[in-house]
């Protein structure tokens, strides 16, 4: 019997989960999420699922971790500070692709050196400038990245600049061309940069996770899911963690087929912060042809086509003025439910709420609260930071008790965004206590919040919604629209032919909400979304089962929607993929482009044969220290040619090899 183990890293929460065989979930289990110790929160999932399933830590043969740390990271501007050295390239360059925002003033060297695109030097490496500006940095970066020019035509001058780094510095140091095949300088540079700025704190987050599972008795291999769904050893994880963005989110695709054995639907996860919604299409997600894009980054790792939203269980509601009825919009910043704040600090929140309800008009902090976040560094916080941490401490307060000034506002803002202080107010998750749809945290004072909130008056003079039931119910409704919106940009986004316009627009144009309505007048319009849709998330079955009918299509809810990343996590496949290109520099003469050089060929067919079996060779050696069992491999050519005077001229090749297979398991 193999019994394999998932554990999912959410905002929120983490998930593990039990599957006997590749076959039955036998039992899953939450945690809350450790945002200082992400490993904490995972040893209490395990801890939590083994003790679920009554089995014995030792009988897991293999466990598998999704995570979202590095997509968090990146958005939110954290990591290592990291050194460019740059390598054939002018200046002016650092511009293109965001890359000088990506260095955030960290160091850069831009270095003579590069080859042209047939893979011949362009200019000498100078090994000089390059060995005294290492010597300058070597202590005061956590790593380096190197990209040269034309590196995937010749990697030669990246291979020399990585060693001096590693022989000068001992840092851990990002070659692009062993990040990406593709040419694009810039943006392969920039993947080398974020690259090199996550694999401290991935290392710190596997090296954890790994000893957490080893004190808990279990010794099985750790594999990571990568951005495209595919699994990899933690080993791969730590060198290039980059291609571990959005690694949940297609833990999810991949377990949303596993589950339901769609081949074609769109699937909606719904979280505390975001809704990802991708298209599952062949039983395979689609992948990002233009790279995964992550925050303002758009970076060349090959991930799962997402579009992402801020919209989830635990987004800000926000009281909408505009026009006399007024109203309510969700997100796209989270914010802690009313009602779980609730929890950790019953007498001040309850004290709190009841005397802004005795109050005759509305407070503008009514229904807020904050509390500052224990174990955080406090690096680069100004007097005004200082002074509102001390002013919080420990404890949960009222808003209104913690800002005295406006001026406060900014400063409280800034601890927000660098994860110092959360901030309390209404979400959906509150709504869904208050309607009895979730009965976990306090919906006594979920219930009072919303009363609050609906005393707000609108621009008519009137109370925005002064029954508690009834405000809840807008809060829930909102969130159905604005999640029909979200699957119906995916839809128009994906759809081929393309439509003109915007996915955006589109989605909210008067004709096709009107058609999703059922339209008769002089005209009859009928709309609706042609496939079905997996809902994925703890919540879904409390929100999406009136997402489907807004918009006519099937709704599925697997059982384990709640634990479908976890799921992902372990049902997922080893899969290597390795490019190379054939160029031809002359007629007649065919040059295959290698990590060892360039080397030419008289025949075509021979050139394409060598390239294909050196990837062939690289993939399947990756594939197996991944850990994959029973590969197998696929090769496509892609041959480009152009006609000159009535016959075919070749101009390039592209070979991808891709090796795929189950990753092997422990003895159980």
């Amino acid at each position: 019997m193999a019994l394999l183990l998932g554990v999912d890293t959410g905002g929120t929460y983490t998930d593990a989960v039990l599957i006997r065989d590749e076959a039955v979930v036998i039992a899953s289990a939450k945690a809350l999420t450790t945002r200082n110790d992400l490993a904490i929160g995972v040893g209490n999932s395990v801890r939590a699922v083994l003790a679920d399933a009554g089995v014995d830590a030792a009988d897991v043969s293999l466990a598998s971790l999704s995570t979202t740390l590095a997509t968090n990271a990146l958005v939110e501007g954290q990591g290592g500070r990291v050194a460019l050295v740059y390598i054939g390239f002018k200046e002016r360059d650092l511009a293109a692709h965001g890359l000088a925002e990506a260095l955030k003033g960290d160091p850069h060297l831009v270095l003579a050196g590069g080859h042209n695109h047939a893979g011949g030097e362009a200019v000498p490496l100078d090994e000089a400038a390059l060995t005294a500006f290492l010597e300058t940095h070597k202590d005061d970066v956590s790593g380096f990245a190197v990209a040269s020019q034309f590196a995937t035509r010749n990697p030669a001058h990246e291979l020399r600049a990585a060693g001096l780094v590693t022989q000068i510095t001992g840092r851990p140091v990002s070659s692009s061309h062993q990040l990406s095949a593709k040419l694009n300088g810039p943006k392969r540079a920039l993947t080398a940069v974020l690259n090199a700025r996550l694999i401290g704190m991935i290392d710190r987050l596997i090296g954890r996770a790994e000893d957490v599972l080893i004190e808990i008795g279990i010794t099985a291999p750790l594999m990571v899911v990568r951005g495209d769904g595919a699994l990899i050893s933690s080993a791969q994880a730590r060198e290039r963690p980059i291609e571990t963005i959005l690694s949940g989110p297609a833990a999810s695709i991949v377990g949303a087929r596993w589950m339901t054995g769609a081949d074609h639907a769109l699937v909606s996860d719904i979280g505390g912060t975001t809704t990802d919604v991708a298209l599952l299409r062949g039983g395979r997600p689609a992948i990002d042809p233009a790279g995964a894009q992550v925050g303002q980054y758009r970076t060349m790792v090959e991930a799962v086509a997402m579009r992402t939203t801020g919209l989830g269980g635990d987004s800000e509601v926000h009281f909408l003025t505009e026009g006399l009825e007024g109203g309510v919009f969700l997100g796209p910043k989270r914010v802690l439910p009313v009602s779980l704040v609730a929890m950790d600090a019953p007498e001040v929140v309850h004290a709190a709420l009841d005397a802004q309800l005795r109050a005759t008009t509305p407070g503008e902090f009514d229904g807020r609260f904050v509390r500052a976040v224990a174990g955080q560094t406090l690096e680069g916080i100004g007097p005004r930071e200082q002074t509102l941490l001390e002013r919080m401490g420990a404890a949960v307060h009222p808003l209104g008790d913690i800002l005295r000034s406006r001026i406060e506002t900014g400063a409280l803002k800034r601890l927000v965004e660098r994860g110092l202080v959360q901030v309390a107010g209404l979400t959906p998750s509150d709504a869904s206590h208050a309607l009895g749809r979730v009965d976990v945290w306090d919906a006594d004072a979920a219930r009072k919040a919303l009363r609050l909130f609906g005393r707000r008056r609108t621009g008519a003079g009137d109370m925005l919604d002064p029954d508690p039931d009834a405000m809840a119910q807008r809060v829930i409704d909102q969130l159905t629209q604005q999640t029909a919106l979200a699957l119906l940009e995916t839809a128009f986004a994906e759809e081929e032919p393309a439509f003109p316009g915007s996915p955006e627009v589109l989605a909210r144009h008067v004709l096709l909400q009107r058609g999703l309505q059922g339209h008769r007048g002089l005209l009859r319009i009928d709309a609706a979304l042609n496939l079905p849709v997996i809902g994925l998330g703890a919540s879904a079955p409390a929100y999406y089962p009136a997402v489907g009918t807004a918009l006519g299509a099937q709704m599925i809810l697997p059982q384990h929607a709640g634990v479908a990343n976890a799921i992902g996590a372990v049902v997922g496949r080893v899969t290597m993929r390795e490019s190379g290109t054939v160029t031809s520099p002359s007629e007649g003469k065919f040059r295959v482009h290698l990590a060892s050089g360039p080397q030419d060929f008289g025949d075509q067919e021979g050139a394409l044969a060598m390239l294909e079996s050196v990837l062939r060779d690289k993939a399947k050696a990756d594939a197996l220290a991944a850990g994959a069992a029973d590969i197998q491999i696929s090769v496509l050519r892609d041959i480009r040619t152009a006609g000159v005077e009535s016959r075919e001229v070749f101009i390039e090749a592209i070979v991808t090899v891709e090796a795929t297979g189950r990753p092997r398991v422990a003895d159980g």
